[in-house]
């Protein structure tokens, strides 16, 4: 049975990600200098998917200012999922906009186009889910599949016996609806792993054995792991110069700067004399990166400002950020805090959300978060968490 609508959940703050997401959901955080969403897309488009829907929610208007009302000439529908009650809460949003069999997926997760048409070659109006072998499916919804059928199904399982992880690829029936609404709240929300085990109870639900990139960015460093990743494999949209450089045409490159591969510097961005990028540097539209400047795997989001003598190393920098001559964030690797959890050793220099203003002469502790709109004076040892507006001074 074919396919050809595409419902994308992306009504989802990430949390774990601040304070990257204080002004925009997840699916709109920079990887390798597009929006994570629109990698999403992208994929979908390549596979045949003739209509798009998205289920959006935090910061929705961030998403569809960006992309309308179609995405290359593959139209959008915009669904509202008011409160953020769970995955399964998310799609059953979109009943009664969608006719037929569809394809779901979260629009946070960067995959390849063979996860997908591996589910949709599969498809046979039984629900479908895509498993994928993974290192640590205790951290994800593991299953076990047998003879193309799901046989077990455990969210974050307490053992190693599996193999295989949930990779979040659905083909569903509209008899989906049904299931979501027989099946029971867990902690007030309606989850897509518990409708499957719904499913599995009262019938069969396919899994079908893939593999490629799948990239689930759940903290700020992963954010980082994601644009190497995407830079390896050559998943952008600038055009190549030299062999694994990607330069905006509109983009203004001195040409006593020097770009190490991978490296991706977008549309109307400028980078000054002496200006060292990479590797494993992103650069968004409208940057400006000053004389002397040293970037090393950093992702840099639009309308930054990066003044001269600089030195980022492993670093995060929002939209809009300003940081001033002679600021230093050595790199990795740093404890990070994220909510009440400190995660030890991480490979994380700081992550500078959007617009932070830095004055001149700061040094970063390894795994400093800065917080939105946040304002450091010249010459600050910064370190630990900034909250969002917080003014820092010596």
């Amino acid at each position: 049975m074919e396919i050809t609508t595409g419902v994308v959940l992306a009504a989802g703050e990430g949390t774990r990600l601040r304070p990257m997401t204080a002004n925009r959901p997840k699916p709109m955080l920079p990887a390798a200098g597009r929006p994570i969403l629109e990698h999403v897309l992208d994929v979908l488009v390549e596979c045949g998917i003739e209509k798009l829907c998205l289920v959006v929610g935090y910061r929705r208007e961030r998403i569809q200012e960006y992309f309308g009302h179609s995405y290359r000439d593959t139209p959008i529908t915009y669904v509202h999922q008011a409160k953020q009650l769970g995955s399964a809460h998310a799609l059953q949003q979109v009943e009664g906009e969608i006719e037929g069999p569809m394809l779901v997926l979260n629009g946070d997760r960067v995959i390849d186009e063979r996860i997908i048409e591996d589910v949709l070659a599969s498809f046979d109006d039984s629900p479908t889910l895509s498993a994928l072998e993974h290192p640590t499916p205790a951290e994800y919804g593991a299953v076990e599949v047998s003879d193309d059928r799901v046989v077990a199904f455990a969210e974050k399982p307490d053992t190693d016996d599996f193999r295989l992880i949930n990779a979040g690829v659905y083909a569903f029936g509209p008899s989906v609806f049904d299931a979501i609404a027989r099946t029971d709240r867990r902690a007030g929300e309606l989850r897509l792993s518990d409708v499957i085990g719904t499913l599995m109870d009262e019938g069969t639900v396919k899994g079908v054995r893939t593999d490629g990139l799948w990239v689930d960015a759940t903290y700020p460093w992963d954010l980082l792991f994601l644009t190497r990743e995407l830079l390896r494999r050559g998943r952008v949209t600038q055009p190549e110069g030299e062999s694994d450089v990607w330069v905006a045409e509109s983009a203004r490159i001195h040409p006593d700067a020097t770009l190490q591969p991978p490296v991706v510097v977008g549309t109307d961005s400028e980078v000054a004399a002496g200006a060292v990028l990479g590797p494993n540097v992103a650069v968004g539209y409208n940057a400006t990166i000053g004389a002397n400047t040293t970037l090393r795997d950093v992702l840099l989001d639009s309308d930054c400002r990066i003044e001269a003598g600089t030195t980022l190393l492993d670093c995060v920098v929002g939209e809009m950020a300003d940081i001033g001559a002679g600021t230093v964030a050595p790199g990795g690797p740093g404890d990070v805090r994220v909510g009440d959890t400190v995660f030890e050793d991480q490979q994380l220099g700081a992550v500078l959300a959007d617009r932070a203003s830095v004055g001149g002469g700061v040094t970063f502790a390894s795994g400093t978060l800065v917080g939105a709109n946040v304002d450091i004076g010249p010459g600050v040892y910064a370190s630990g968490t900034i909250d969002d507006d917080t003014e820092v001074v010596r």
